[in-house]
């Protein structure tokens, strides 16, 4: 199987190495400074089992997804529009775009730009770039799909490769249940700039995670979503099985990029005033990432 991935930030790297490491043929389109690490050394995958330079290609150009079965979409919610337009042109008509980002609105989006077939994903895995070409993973890694004309072989072949994949009916709930983790989390580790094991360790930040996700599920249900298992026990869960992980949105600040908090809770408090249900907590930690991320952007400007 020939897998592209588009985008191949954290996330992308590690299920590009680790199918590359698989046995499968795989093209990494990422960012100069990591494409001319992986030509030279490979890309260095760095888990807790294994340290390995894992040969695969890579390119900073959207014409390397030509010829792809599957794509792994893996640009910030943000950037969805301008990399969907880069992939039309390229993309042959009976590839897979599997959806690997945060948020619960861009598959539906990327459907409307881009005639192939697009299969919304959740992905749970705690993964940074530690260097040009080195992705450090720290936990988990796993993905649920939701139903394809080759769903069940994409999951049969992608957990061979060590990528454990579920199908599930219910991805919409699943996204939500990840968007969840993310509102509970991705904020208040950005602001602290703590690791997840030691934010939740804070005075007080059980409590707001406790009134985040009552929030997010006020919402979701009044948006008719169906949210699995109990999102109050996985946010408890998820500090000791991440305890080193840094939020998406924490790394995107301390690099002076853009973050995706206008998906996360943002979505909530937009959510929420569009259903009459009101967001409080999910607004102010919504503010005070944007003013954050503003500040941090004129300083990088000045």
């Amino acid at each position: 199987m020939k897998i592209a991935v588009m985008g191949a930030g954290a996330v992308g790297c590690y299920y590009g190495g680790m199918l590359a490491r698989g046995g499968h043929e795989v093209v990494l389109i990422a960012r100069p400074q990591h494409v001319e690490a992986i030509k030279r050394d490979g890309l260095r995958l760095e888990t807790r089992s294994f340290d390995e330079h894992v040969r695969l290609s890579a390119s900073s150009e959207a014409s390397a997804v030509e010829g792809a079965n599957v794509v792994l979409f893996c640009v910030k919610s943000n950037d969805t529009e301008s990399a969907a337009a880069g992939l039309g042109k390229y993309l042959g008509p009976s590839a897979l775009v599997l959806t690997l980002q945060n948020g619960v609105e861009n598959a539906d989006l990327l459907r409307t730009l881009i005639p192939q077939e697009v299969a919304a994903t959740v992905v749970y895995v705690a993964a940074e770039m530690a260097g040009p070409g080195h992705v450090l993973h720290h936990g988990r890694g796993d993905l649920i799909i939701e139903p394809s004309r080759s769903s069940e072989d994409i999951a049969r072949r992608f957990s061979a490769a060590g990528v454990p994949t579920e199908i599930s009916d219910n991805v919409r709930g699943a996204l939500w249940a990840k968007l969840i983790l993310n509102c509970a989390y991705n904020a208040l580790s950005a602001i602290a700039h703590l690791p997840y094991g030691k934010l939740v360790q804070g005075v007080g930040v059980p409590p707001i995670m406790h009134d985040v996700v009552d929030e997010c599920l006020a919402v979701a249900k009044a948006d008719g979503v169906s949210i699995p298992g109990d999102p109050h026990e996985a946010v408890r869960r998820l500090a000791a099985s991440m305890s080193s992980q840094y939020s998406s949105t924490a790394q995107d600040l301390s690099r002076g990029k853009r973050t995706e908090i206008d998906h996360l809770n943002g979505l909530i408090v937009r959510r929420g005033e569009a259903l009459g249900v009101p967001t409080p907590v999910n607004r102010v930690l919504h503010t005070l990432v944007k003013l954050i991320e503003g500040k941090r952007a004129g300083t990088a400007q000045s």
